[in-house]
């Protein structure tokens, strides 16, 4: 079987599932970047942490609104894709074998870091889903050797999607929306992610904190930017990045993804 790439996703607010953006009009197109059918999809979202890695194993996982203060029509969306217990289990044996602690939770459905780019790459929901967590008191090395390890399920058809956010400061956005000027401290981060992922230093990546400029301003925690690791830990060896998307929301909040082969 061809094997498929993984990918990350900057998912953006909520209302990235309904209100017309540069990035909405990406994610409309988002199975285009995927060679073939997904046998299932592994979607990693900054919005489920756990202490050790956790796999979702519902046979029917409920669509989570985890989100308060949005429009009401936020809350009636429903991505009703199918589990997939036994590949669930599957995936945390696969994990265990490679040192992690890692186990299923058949009452985890999809928060919206996962179905906001499913809903709109994805509209059929004939996929099945299944989530992985991320360890937010864990390093970015620690979710590029969780990458390593998930590896193997490109050539077995399954799609592996980090669904994160390159810069995720929410205190310093500009509620003008689109409108308000994008911020050199997070557009020169943005670049520096770009080169370091394209030209596939994945070192400097791992070392971004003290690397990477203004890291602290777009990241002041690591939980959206954790996502990244694994889909770069997935990736072939020394094969560059692509980015397929770049556009930046109130000023700062950049909405970058990439693909890795």
């Amino acid at each position: 079987m061809f094997a498929l790439p993984s990918l990350f996703i900057s998912h953006g607010a909520p209302t990235t599932a309904l209100v017309d953006s540069p990035a909405h009009r990406f994610l409309l197109g988002l199975s285009q970047a995927v060679p073939q059918k997904p046998r299932a999809i592994l979607a990693v979202s900054a919005h489920w942490e756990t202490a050790e890695p956790r796999l979702g194993a519902a046979q029917k996982p409920q669509t989570i609104h985890d989100f308060y203060g949005f429009p009401a029509p936020l809350y009636q969306l429903q991505y009703p894709a199918p589990g997939d217990p036994a590949l669930a289990a599957e995936i945390a044996a696969l994990l265990q074998a490679a040192g992690f602690q890692a186990a299923t939770d058949a009452g985890q459905g999809l928060d919206h870091g996962a179905w906001t780019p499913l809903l709109l790459g994805f509209p059929a929901a004939d996929i099945p889903v299944l989530q992985l967590s991320v360890q937010s008191a864990r390093d970015p090395a620690h979710h590029y050797a969780l990458g390593q390890a998930l590896r193997p399920l490109r050539q077995q058809g399954v799609l592996v999607m980090a669904s994160g956010s390159l810069t995720h400061n929410l205190r310093e956005l500009d509620r003008r929306g689109a409108a308000a000027p994008v911020q050199p401290w997070a557009s020169g981060f943005a670049d520096w992610v770009y080169e370091a992922l394209t030209q596939r230093r994945d070192q400097d990546m791992l070392d971004y904190r003290r690397l990477a400029p203004e890291a602290q301003r777009n990241h002041p925690t690591d939980e959206h930017f954790l996502p990244l690791f694994v889909a770069l830990g997935a990736a072939s060896p020394d094969q560059p990045a692509e980015r397929l998307h770049s556009s930046m929301e109130f000023g700062a909040l950049s909405m970058d993804s990439y693909r890795f082969a």
